[in-house]
């Protein structure tokens, strides 16, 4: 199974975090990771986001660019360990995108890899999973949003 963990777009100030937008650099950055990913073309099964509007933002072009609906889950929302959202990937099919928040992203990241790393905005990690019940994998690769837009030119 493949993987794929993206963080949201840079977003700017609200007086509710949860109510919390893309800034123009977040969009931009947003339309990137998604020329990256359709030139990538992974074959995405299933593209789930935080319900958040930052995250839903990020993951609106890449859906379009691919040809697939973005579904919502609470799970990849701020606040939740990386167990629940793992629990998303049942049925989901042998390649997926999760959309969300630090410092989740990298906590599963962490917990699939037992490597640190640190998702910065719009920054997409590939997991290699040896297979969705022992929860555990490699990273394939860590990709910015400016090497994504390099790739999608």
């Amino acid at each position: 199974m493949d993987l794929y963990l993206l963080r949201h777009g840079e977003a700017g100030q609200a007086p509710r975090d949860e109510d919390r937008e893309l800034t123009e650099r977040g969009h931009e950055q947003a339309r990137a990771v998604a020329a990256g990913l359709a030139w990538l073309n992974p074959g995405l099964d299933a593209i789930l986001t935080s319900p958040l509007p930052r995250a839903v933002q990020t993951a609106q072009p890449a859906a379009r660019a691919l040809g697939l609906e973005v579904q919502t889950a609470d799970a990849l929302a701020a606040g939740h360990g990386p167990g629940e959202p793992l629990a998303l990937l049942s049925g989901r099919g042998a390649r997926v995108l999760l959309v969300g928040h630090e410092p989740q992203m990298s906590g599963i990241a962490l917990h699939l890899t037992g490597g640190r790393v640190h998702m910065r905005t719009a920054m997409l990690a590939h997991v290699e999973l040896d297979s969705a019940e022992t929860a555990r994998g490699q990273l394939g690769a860590l990709l910015s949003w400016q090497h994504l837009q390099r790739l999608g030119r």
